[in-house]
């Protein structure tokens, strides 16, 4: 059985949940639902998944 090599998109604009996030802390990194950021919550749900490389994040430079 071949590995899952999971891509994980993050980031954006920050503009849907103003003033909440923005450019520097867009949703993926806010705690909405949680004690950890929703981007936590996916890793943690990859976490659990057989066969499942470390994720590839891609993100905006400025939240490297």
């Amino acid at each position: 059985m071949a590995s899952i090599h999971p891509v994980i998109l993050c980031g954006g604009a920050g503009a849907r949940l103003w003033p909440a996030s923005g450019p520097q802390k867009p949703k993926p990194f806010l705690n909405l639902t949680g004690e950890v950021s929703l981007l936590q919550q996916t890793a943690l749900r990859l976490a659990a998944v057989a066969d499942a490389r470390r994720p590839i994040l891609v993100v905006a430079a400025g939240h490297k």
